[in-house]
């Protein structure tokens, strides 16, 4: 069957269709444009160069987060529109999941780093069989450097943009790691596609409107006004920041 999978939730933003387990094409840019202003031209570029259209399409992957909140909320709804029209079921991976698979020949820990400013990243820790599975040892998680390293007692890979920030720091730390190459920090359309493929196979899919997306920790906006609350209750109740 044919994919296509769309990932947003870094600043990288990622395309790819797959059909059968072979990628047919992916379109991968770092750039300062929007992901509201570069996707749709990305997929129609990606459909055009494969000869494709979008009813040639049998199923939508989503990356699902946790990333960045806008990211997230453009590429779910842009796949959401799809499978609404189209009637295509979708499915949604982790995003932590869909970087940690970049690196899976190995019987290390796999530790994926997305920079989730604030002094945090969002991870998890994969253990590797080394024959090309990971297993998920832990949910996703907001942490800081600090508490990622606590978490690690054996040899471990970190792999991700979170890296770049604090690989100094992380290198510093007691832990036996390594770091994965540039090429293997980004988070990949066509790996997302591959993992949602034994899903489709066996008819694990949603529809459009049943994708939510997973964020480790609340939004700014959400924080803010938690935040006002705190400090006036008694205007919260009163609802008036609905007003503001």
């Amino acid at each position: 069957m044919k994919i296509l999978a769309i990932e947003c939730s870094t600043k990288v933003g990622s395309v790819a269709i797959v059909e059968e387990g072979v990628l047919i094409a992916e379109y991968t840019l770092n750039v300062t444009a929007t992901h509201s202003e570069r996707l749709l031209p990305a997929v129609d570029r990606l459909l055009k160069d494969s000869k494709l259209t979008i009813l040639d399409i049998e199923g939508f992957a989503v990356s699902l987060g946790p990333g960045s909140f806008t990211g997230l909320r453009i590429g779910i709804s842009t796949v959401k529109g799809f499978a609404i029209a189209t009637g295509r079921g979708v499915v949604g991976v982790p995003t932590l999941d869909i970087l940690a698979h970049n690196v899976v020949f190995t019987q290390r820990l796999v530790c994926p780093l997305m920079d989730a400013r604030k002094g945090e990243v969002y991870t998890a820790l994969y253990k590797g069989d080394g024959r090309g599975k990971l297993v998920k040892l832990t949910p996703d998680l907001a942490l800081t450097p600090d508490e990622v390293l606590a978490r690690i007692g054996e040899p471990v890979i970190f792999l991700g943009d979170g890296t770049q920030v604090y690989q100094d720091r992380l290198a510093a730390g007691k832990v036996d790691c390594l770091f994965a190459p540039m090429y293997l920090n980004q988070v990949r359309a066509s790996v997302l596609a591959d993992l949602s493929l034994p899903r489709f196979e066996q008819g694990d899919t949603l529809r459009g409107r049943e994708i939510l997306p997973i964020y480790c920790r609340p939004p700014e906006a959400e924080i803010m006004w938690q935040k006002r609350e705190d400090h006036n209750p008694e205007k919260s109740r009163n609802g008036s920041f609905l007003e503001d």
